[in-house]
């Protein structure tokens, strides 16, 4: 098999860990997801950190998701001795609008037959592995700590014997066991009961979460995982979507393309509330305007691309060169130097997200007003700077320029802002925004056309091609059937694909030329081919893309074009929220859910 990121991902939207295809534990920040690692094997086979199991090689080892749920089951097993480690972070209804998700995960074992015997192999390195991490078995729990770099602990309750599980040491497994990592000391010592009673309880919101999920005819399962994915992605204390779970997984191997992604793009963020949104899930969004409610107190204050999740604005990058690197692709970095970049598209996301609640769902007076005077604010900044240069969506580190994907999604901001002023019978500024609009879509004609590539290009007077011009139709700035639309979905083919996967540019940026396809790029080319009527190459196409995710149905950042191994940050937002449009597009909703959506 290729080597992958074969991990799954848990979490309780609070934190998340991933859990390899051999019941590692190698990679989990606690207490919140942009907290410092406390495993961090993924970026450092040696030194990182991990929590793994040990057995003998008579047993094979199978992964999978409880069904319709984020609980991640490793099973172990030689035929006659078989147990499971059911992997999950407890979330669970404390109130109506409030939930349990305490910073902690549970490893509950669950005893299947046989005699099964394992070791555990645990090693804990808190705060990125910076210094030592020292391990200590006390009367009820191990404890793990460190005072290197700032003082930190980790603990661990279990009910096997705490001394074997530090040494290492064969441990027979009679009946169901459980491990139960936490940021905090626990006021209650944990039992086999409560750890029980704690998975059943996550099990249920599971199930009740994606009951709310319309089915669908083709695809349902793989649109229902990567909907759970995102959810996974989200925070719920701020509102904040993560672009993904974690920091400096290379774009390539053995190159410098690694990026902290545990931050919310308003870009990204945006994109996966409106999917999440289609697909019913309101509260997401609702969480996420607020969100974006508290981020500008000031009616004339600008929008970063990039906000922390806890709504901090100063986001300083930092390289941990202690680190090596996922199969030693250095520098390990923590922090995002691009949040201090100027992308004009973000406007225009957010306010196609800020239409669409307007379209879908009733909005209460008060958060009525505020995304008005959001609106009003949006059209003021698009009005004085549409017109400037920018670093555009793939955040080229250099020169800005005019991107034809910035300039189409500022169009989106006046032209959604249109219609949540038609929504709310504001008609005053109506007529001076329609101008506006008329301003910039013809600028962008005019300018963004190349005759000679016969394609709308990356950005003004250039000859290159990028897959971001691709969303012109999806965002209604074109017809799909207009004969330069058409166009360009060809040339960007000829151009952009090679072997069934999409380049997002081939001109060469910051960092040299892109050798690794960006998944969500091919995405958008078979919803473009599907929109232009190229409906049988399109499903098969994205019936070869979905072979290329890892053994649970899971999308990274990027893939190898030649191995398809998953290359970049995982799992990743932008990735799975293409997956589900795309599907959406080729599938269409059962009429059972057809009916239950009427009558609601």
């Amino acid at each position: 098999m290729k080597d992958n990121l074969n991990y799954g991902i848990i979490g309780n939207c609070r934190s998340a860990a991933l859990i390899s295809k051999k019941g590692s534990l190698d990679w989990c920040c606690l207490p919140e997801f942009d907290s410092s690692s406390v495993f961090a094997k993924i970026l450092d086979e040696k030194i990182g950190g991990h929590f793994g199991f040990i057995v003998d090689e008579s047993y094979q080892v199978t992964q999978f998701y409880l069904n319709q749920t984020a609980i991640l089951v490793t099973r172990f097993s030689n035929g006659l001795d078989t147990f499971e480690v059911h992997d999950f972070m407890p979330r669970h209804h404390k109130s109506n609008t409030k939930y349990q998700s305490p910073p902690e995960m549970v490893r509950y074992i669950k005893y299947i037959s046989g005699k099964p015997t394992f070791k555990v192999d645990y090693q804990p390195k808190l705060e990125y592995a910076i210094g030592v991490t020292d391990t200590y078995v006390k009367d009820e729990f191990i404890v793990s700590l460190t005072h290197s770099e700032k003082f930190d602990t980790l603990f661990m309750y279990s009910n096997l014997d705490l001394q074997q599980i530090v040494n290492s040491e064969p441990i027979l497994l009679t009946s169901d066991a459980f491990f139960l990592l936490g940021y905090n000391e626990k006021v209650f010592k944990p039992t086999v009961e409560n750890m029980y009673l704690e998975h059943q309880r996550t099990k249920v919101y599971w199930l009740n979460w994606i009951d709310k999920t319309p089915k669908y005819n083709l695809y349902n399962e793989e649109i229902l995982r990567s909907a759970v994915t995102l959810k996974l992605l989200s925070y719920d204390k701020t509102g904040a979507v993560l672009a993904a779970a974690t920091t400096s997984l290379p774009e390539t191997i053995g190159e410098v393309r690694n990026w902290d992604y545990r931050f919310c793009w308003i870009r990204d963020a945006s994109m996966v509330i409106k999917v999440l949104s289609q697909l019913g899930h309101r509260s997401a969004a609702q969480r996420y305007l607020q969100f974006i409610i508290d981020l500008i107190p000031d009616k004339d204050e600008k929008l970063q691309i990039m906000y922390g999740i806890n709504k901090e604005k100063q986001l300083t990058e930092i390289s941990l060169d202690h680190l090596s690197g996922y199969q030693n692709s250095k520098p390990v970095r923590i922090g995002n130097a691009a949040y201090m970049q100027k992308q004009n598209d973000i406007y225009g996301i957010l306010m196609d997200v800020i239409n669409q609640q307007f379209e879908k769902f009733t909005v209460d007076i008060e958060k009525t007003e505020e995304l008005w005077t959001i609106t009003k604010g949006i059209v003021w900044v698009v009005e004085k700077h549409w017109h400037e240069p920018d670093k555009g969506i793939w955040e080229f580190r250099t020169e800005d320029r005019h991107f034809t994907f910035s300039k189409v999604l500022c169009w989106v901001a006046v032209d959604r802002a249109i219609k949540v002023a038609e929504k709310l019978d504001k008609f005053r500024k109506i007529n001076r925004w329609k101008l506006l609009e008329a301003e910039i879509k013809n600028d962008i004609l005019r300018q963004a056309w190349n005759d000679d590539v016969k394609a709308f290009t990356q950005s003004y007077g250039s000859k290159y091609l990028d897959a971001s011009v691709l969303l012109m139709e999806n965002y209604g700035f074109i017809e799909a059937k207009d004969p330069k639309y058409i166009s360009t979905v060809l040339a960007i083919e000829k151009e952009l694909s090679f072997d069934g996967l999409m380049y997002r540019y081939k001109n060469e940026d910051d960092f040299g030329l892109p050798s690794s396809s960006f998944t969500i790029c091919t995405f958008w080319f078979i919803n473009s081919l599907y929109k232009i009527g190229e409906q049988r190459k399109a499903k098969k196409m994205f019936d070869q893309l979905l072979t290329y995710s890892n053994h649970l149905g899971l999308f990274s950042e990027d893939i190898d074009f030649k191995t398809k191994r998953l290359l970049g940050n995982f799992p990743q937002a932008y990735s799975h929220l293409a997956l589900i449009e795309t599907a959406i597009n080729l599938s269409e909703i059962t009429e059972e859910e057809r009916v239950k959506h009427t009558m609601a």
